[in-house]
């Protein structure tokens, strides 16, 4: 067996092919021993694996393209595409099925304050109606758990959310005001590494791939019970409902592609976000951040 050490930067249910494939067993019949390490943030993971402490991690590719567009030497590369949709939900403290995002100014939204992601691909969504963001009321200081709690109390009008934090606001009366994933094909998570380590760890990293485009494969089509029961060792404080509920949700808005070739259209829309909200000051290439190479020799 290869061993291979994968960081996680924190845990979320979005993640889910990640975990279900540790539960089918997927990476042990492709003959890989993985031990899975929580970094406990995407700089966190970044960082351990630029020093060398991990062989892999998966986090969004945002890294490779962030430092490849402020540092010419950076050596990240993204691989293996999992989530290519975004699994952000706009919640509101009631149903609300007119909304639209040209509502936005004049709410009081709440923000993801733990990643930035979501809030450039918010920020790129509303570049491209010709929005100003400068007019939105928004709280930035606040974690998901406090602004649902706020839109759930009516001290905010909605707020931006993952699983299950949007599951615990419809339990409080509230509801999907916006799903991030309607705007088709965005570069969310795959895994990531070093050129140097995917070089040394080419055989047990294909394996990785090929385990990926299983889980990948049972995720689409298995009932989201059966799923949830599956990932539920990860997540013991997650109760059972809500696990069934927001993986049938990412399901139905299509969070998981069907194999691990990575889109460059969801490259592009990533690229175009964060080049809206000025964090970078241009778009690196494609081949420069993403190895399609890696990945059509693993399924060949």
């Amino acid at each position: 067996m290869d061993r291979i050490t994968l960081l996680e930067p924190f845990r979320a249910l979005f993640y889910a092919p990640f975990y279900l494939a540790e539960s089918l067993g997927a990476f042990a019949r492709q003959g890989v021993a993985v031990e899975m390490v929580t970094a406990g943030s995407p700089d966190a993971a970044s960082a351990k694996l630029l020093a060398g402490e991990a062989d892999l991690a998966w986090s969004g590719p945002m890294r490779p393209l962030l430092l490849r567009a402020t540092t010419p030497d950076c050596t990240l590369r993204s691989f293996c595409a999992v989530v290519m949709r975004d699994p952000f939900l706009l919640m509101g403290g009631a149903a609300r099925p007119a909304f639209a995002l040209e509502q936005l100014p004049g709410l009081r939204l709440g923000l993801v304050s733990e990643v930035p992601t979501p809030v450039w691909c918010l920020r790129g969504d509303l570049a491209e109606r010709g929005m100003d963001w400068a007019t939105l009321r928004a709280v930035t200081d606040r974690t998901m758990a406090q602004n649902a709690e706020a839109v759930a109390e009516g001290g905010l009008d909605l707020a931006q959310m993952f699983e299950p934090f949007a599951c615990r606001v419809e339990d409080a009366g509230g509801a999907v005001w916006h799903a991030q994933a309607g705007r088709g094909h965005t570069a969310y998570t795959a895994f990531y590494a070093t050129e140097a380590g995917i070089a040394a760890k080419r055989a047990p990293l294909m394996a990785m791939i090929r385990a990926m485009a299983e889980a990948l494969e049972f995720i689409r089509s298995a009932p989201a019970g059966e799923v949830a029961e599956r990932i539920a060792p990860r997540f013991p404080d997650v109760p059972s409902s809500h696990r069934v509920r927001a993986i049938a949700r990412y399901q139905g808005l299509g969070l998981w592609d069907a194999g691990p070739r990575f889109p460059r259209a969801a490259f592009d829309r990533l690229g175009a976000a964060m080049l809206a909200s000025g964090v970078i000051p241009h778009v690196p290439p494609f081949e420069a951040c993403v190895d399609d190479a890696i990945v059509e020799e693993a399924l060949a």
